[in-house]
């Protein structure tokens, strides 16, 4: 248990370092450096609740002991992770109740302690039926707290993936995945936590190991998203949406000409130009981008979606006529980032390989 706890220690010593020397060109940033600094605080005080784990040995006095700890630290933890996840996702404009929910929660825990360490009229950190209950209301509060949060973030983790697919050619899940997982690992551990901390200690080498792990993953993937350009490509597709949103609504009578344009353009072969961006289509149609997103709406399609399903059709046809060409040479013709991904999406449309397909048609 000891030797878990320092490697612990360890670990987020090297994190903290880490999160500390991000490059100036990133720091320099408002909004990344507000979020940075609150991981920084977070692993600061899970980096000091280990330290004091390992240094007094509370383990060994006793589950109360530890327990208090955990809960005194883990909730301002969490809440300083989540809205550092949070001022990322809404690019600084979160709001009041996001930033207060995480202190009132601990207020709540640390008074619900110290109340159950008064009433029961033994020593402090004592292990009494009153103190054991009070910690109890003290993790439900933990988790009703990270509960929220993890609400607030999967909403908003939607608004982001249908402005991304709305606006780029292909999808970007791969922006948004860290954060995917980020958000899952901090609710499993926000509900673990009240049953793990209970744990005597020479069954929680394991669970510790894995908290270590996905607390690693979390901090790590978020320094190395910040420094890719995946938040700029997310803020271009989000300010893009803005301009779409303050436009005028679209008129039904309208949407045939639209219609019309989109047509002629697929006619001749706009949709095969690899990383053609919503704005930039609308543009060679001829026609305003909220009227392109409205006619789009009214098909059920996403963007994204719907360039890959006419990229798909257009490579059914290029298999049959050109059973020599290779899937490499049909991924670019017909407008595929790369032969993997043009791969992946059509098993995803069809079920079958394009090679499969190939092979079905010749024969």
């Amino acid at each position: 248990m000891e030797e878990m706890q320092f490697a612990a220690v360890i670990v987020l010593a090297l994190l903290l370092v880490k999160l500390l020397l991000l490059p100036r060109r990133v720091a320099v940033h408002a909004v990344v450096n507000k979020a940075r600094w609150l991981m920084v605080g977070g692993t600061g005080l899970l980096l000091a609740h280990f330290a004091l784990q390992y240094i007094l040995k509370l383990r060994l006095l006793g589950v109360t002991q530890a327990v208090m700890l955990n809960l005194v630290l883990f909730i301002p933890v969490s809440w300083l992770y989540s809205l550092a996840v949070l001022y990322l996702q809404r690019r600084g404009r979160i709001n009041s109740m996001d930033i207060h929910v995480g202190w009132i929660a601990w207020l709540v825990a640390v008074a619900m302690l110290a109340v159950g360490a008064a009433i029961d009229g033994q020593p402090l950190l004592s292990d009494t039926p009153e103190l054991h209950t009070a910690e109890l209301v003290a993790s439900a509060c933990f988790a009703t707290m990270q509960g929220y949060y993890t609400w607030r973030q999967i909403v908003i983790l939607r608004a982001m993936h249908n402005a991304l697919q709305n606006y780029y050619d292909r999808d970007m899940d791969s922006v948004l995945q860290w954060m995917k997982y980020s958000i899952v690992i901090m609710l499993c551990i926000a509900l673990s936590v009240p049953v793990i901390i209970f744990i005597a200690s020479g069954a929680l080498v394991v669970p510790g190991l894995i908290f270590i792990a996905c607390i690693f993953y979390f901090i790590d993937s978020f320094f190395n998203y910040i420094l890719s350009s995946a938040p700029r490509k997310l803020q271009e597709a989000e300010e893009k949406e803005v301009e779409e949103e303050e436009a005028k609504p679209a008129a039904p009578s309208s949407l045939p000409r639209v219609e019309q344009a989109v047509e002629q353009w697929v006619a001749k072969g706009g949709h095969l130009q690899s990383g053609m961006k919503m704005p930039n289509a609308a543009d060679e149609m001829g026609v305003p981008r909220y009227l392109l997103s409205a006619w789009l709406r009214q098909k059920g399609y996403k963007y994204a979606e719907w360039m890959t399903d006419l990229r798909i059709e257009e490579a059914k046809r290029q298999l049959q006529e050109h059973p020599d060409w290779n899937n490499e040479a049909i991924a670019i013709h017909c407008g595929f980032s790369d032969r993997s991904y043009f791969q992946k999406k059509f098993k995803e449309r069809t079920g079958i390989s394009p090679t499969e397909y190939q092979n079905n048609q010749a024969s």
